[in-house]
């Protein structure tokens, strides 16, 4: 039985911070980091400064760094509603927010809206909240109010989205989503969830997005590793295979582990070379070695040259790093 290895990331973005960046794209913002950071180290109250760099740290997903800028510039001064509003979109944004949390950055986008009635970011930033909570009722009045205002603002289409994937209305996810991606061609993040969708689907398109997604933001490897993975499963081996081997430069083993565990996988099942699949599997265990899968497929590879010994001492292995994986324990039983 072919086993993958795959993770998903159902609507919500959240990507490594050991992603590579190109070499040039690293400097040119390194740079600006740098001389922010001195500004700021210089003139450690300065309001406009600390909302600067949060801002860019917001937009680069580095929410736990932007909090510290954010609750700062909202310290020194309550009533700055740029203050406020970065603040409640970071504790929002953040994977490890609480319900009190999300709670709290509900009042402060409620407080912004009361002040601004037009502004788009707090509206939407409002709707999620209603989202995370579960009423999507709510969630989407604010979401019409935003885009009453502005029929073109590509955030709304995303949440709207958002909503119908989790309620299960997949066709109306797409459309929403296809939508932004018409109010801004190079939104990255409509890209990569229509990719993720039609990945979910089997639909060869897939690999369209996640093209596009990867040319828009080449840095984010997790974008690789998903277009990598829609392209084996659709029988394009070859480019699958090369974005493999770039992802196995990574500096993150958890991506180089899994590149070594794919092409082990393309080897073992699609190109019948056993020999070549153990090389692959043994190298994505030296990265990792509590990598169940490898584990599992080495045993594979064991028990097709007929070693049945080493095929239980690798299913054993994959056993002891989880005990609920039933693909080893069942086949193990099989050939005992």
């Amino acid at each position: 039985m072919r086993l993958v290895s795959i993770i998903t990331l159902s609507g919500v973005l959240l990507f490594a911070n050991s992603c590579e960046q190109p070499e040039e794209e690293k400097k040119n913002k390194t740079q600006v980091n740098v001389d922010l950071d001195s500004l700021i180290q210089a003139n450690p109250d300065s309001i406009p400064l600390l909302l600067e760099r949060g801002n860019q740290l917001f937009k680069k997903y580095d929410y736990n760094s932007a909090l510290g800028d954010a609750a700062k510039a909202f310290r020194l001064d309550s009533n700055n509603l740029e203050a406020q509003l970065l603040y409640a979109e970071v504790i929002n944004n953040r994977e490890q927010r609480t319900v009190e949390e999300v709670a709290i950055a509900q009042g402060h986008y409620k407080h912004v809206i009361k002040l601004q009635p037009k502004n788009l970011r707090a509206l939407v930033g409002l709707a999620s909240t209603y989202s995370f909570q579960q009423d999507f009722e709510k969630s989407f009045q604010y979401i019409n109010e935003a885009l009453r205002i502005n029929p073109r603002y590509r955030d709304a289409y995303v949440l709207k989205g958002t909503n119908y994937w989790h309620m299960g209305n997949v066709e109306r996810a797409k459309s929403s989503y296809e939508t932004a991606v018409q109010q801004d061609t190079e939104f990255f993040e409509a890209y990569f969830l229509l990719g993720q969708i039609y990945q979910a689907e089997n639909n060869p398109i897939c690999i369209q997005h996640f093209t596009t997604a990867l040319s828009l933001r080449p840095e984010i490897q997790e974008v690789r590793y998903q277009l990598a993975y829609s392209k084996e499963i659709h029988g394009e081996l070859e480019g699958a295979k090369l974005l493999y081997r770039e992802m196995a430069k990574d500096t993150a083993d958890f991506y180089v582990s899994r590149a070594l565990f794919h092409q082990g996988d393309i080897k073992l099942f699609r190109e019948n070379d056993v020999d070549s699949a153990i090389y692959f599997f043994k190298s994505a265990l030296q990265t990792e070695p509590r990598h169940v899968e490898s584990w599992h497929n080495l045993g594979v590879c064991y028990d097709q040259k007929g070693n049945k010994t080493k095929a239980l001492q690798s299913f054993s292995k994959a056993l002891k790093y989880n005990p609920d994986f039933e693909l080893s324990r069942n086949y193990a039983d099989s050939i005992r």
